[in-house]
């Protein structure tokens, strides 16, 4: 007896093909929030009857009670942005982003990393979404696009080659501000550490340590590191590196998790910071203010940056997608603490 093969369920992005619309036409005419001809709305309706396609029914019926929420997608593993990281990147943003939605009249909903138990995105009750740091492959991009929703990402992030509206983050700019502030310090053979995945943080993190040690005509030591294994996989390749390349005198480690288990290898080792290592992260959270001694980082304004996301996803919706395709946070400012700086007494 031969098995019947279940076919996919249809999109939005299906119908809008089948009826040679958008997607944003396609959700006017099934929702009624916004004027549609009738007869793009008959064509509509013909190519979900053709289709089969059946609307999520508590979406719908969320938003026929008039209230929008925007969901708040990471798709950062839990080692990474779990434990003590729960009160740093990702919280600053959503806590920025809840109050200005609520400003604005919409809901926020945040959603964890992808796991076991989580319902498809297909699902999912939201008008219109925010991604923190996409991946070039994320996943959770694909799922969204294919349900035609306006979508912005925090951090510019090229997933297939197709740039969403972002909010720029200045990647380069901080990796090089890190970079020149260790030079100044006077570390002068700093390798890079960061992920090993296609996150444009760390792409770029690489791109601009690139060309800052050809600058400063150093050899170029990067570790990459599976975001995965968190702050222990940052820990066993720093133990690695500092064997490997006992001269280095300066590392950048582009997530504060990984900075954390840096700092416990460099200290296991025997080696002082700042004194033989100086150390600095990307982000100045939790981590970074309570590590000891305390992280150099940066503050990347990420609550304006939130702000910044929610207007431009607001923006998108109610222009039907034909709002600007960027918005930038203010420019990273260094802090300075004493995993760099010899006389801070957090040093050791």
């Amino acid at each position: 007896m031969s098995k019947s093969v279940q076919r996919p369920r249809p999109t939005i992005v299906d119908v809008a093909r089948e009826a040679g619309v958008s997607t944003a036409t396609v959700s006017n005419a099934l929702n009624s929030r916004r004027y549609v001809d009738v007869r793009t709305k008959v064509r509509v309706a013909e190519a979900v009857a053709r289709l089969g396609y059946t609307p999520n029914v508590y979406a719908r019926r969320l938003r026929s009670t008039g209230i929008g929420t925007i969901g708040l997608f990471s798709s950062m593993p839990f080692a990474v942005s779990g434990r003590a990281s729960r009160f740093g990147f990702l919280m600053e943003i959503a806590a920025a982003a809840a109050v200005k939605a609520l400003e604005r009249g919409y809901a926020l909903l945040l959603i964890p990393p992808p796991g076991a138990g989580m319902p498809p995105v297909s699902d999912l009750a939201i008008d219109a979404a925010v991604i923190v740091e996409p991946s070039d492959d994320d996943a959770y991009v694909t799922q969204l696009r294919e349900r035609g929703l306006p979508l912005v990402t925090i951090g510019r992030s090229s997933h297939r080659r197709e740039q969403a509206p972002y909010v720029d983050l200045h990647l380069r700019e901080t990796t090089s501000i890190i970079l020149e502030h260790l030079w100044n310090a006077g570390s002068r053979r700093t390798a890079l550490i960061t992920g090993s995945s296609s996150r444009p943080a760390y792409t770029e993190a690489q791109r601009s340590y690139s060309k800052f040690v050809r600058k400063t005509d150093q050899v170029p030591i990067v570790e990459l590191v599976d975001e995965r294994g968190g702050e222990e996989a940052a820990y066993v390749s720093t133990m690695e590196l500092l064997r490997s390349y006992p001269d280095i005198d300066g590392v950048y480690a582009s997530v504060d998790t990984f900075a954390t288990g840096a700092s416990r290898a460099i200290a296991d080792l025997g080696r002082k910071i700042p004194g033989d290592v100086r150390i600095a992260t990307r982000y100045d959270g939790f981590r970074a203010r309570t590590n000891q001694p305390p992280l150099t980082a940066v503050d990347l304004h990420l609550g304006d940056a939130a702000t910044a996301s929610i207007d431009l996803v607001i923006a998108l919706m109610e222009s039907g997608g034909r709002s600007e395709t960027y918005r930038r946070a203010p420019r990273p400012t260094l802090v300075v603490r004493g995993s760099t700086v010899a006389d801070d007494p957090n040093s050791r």
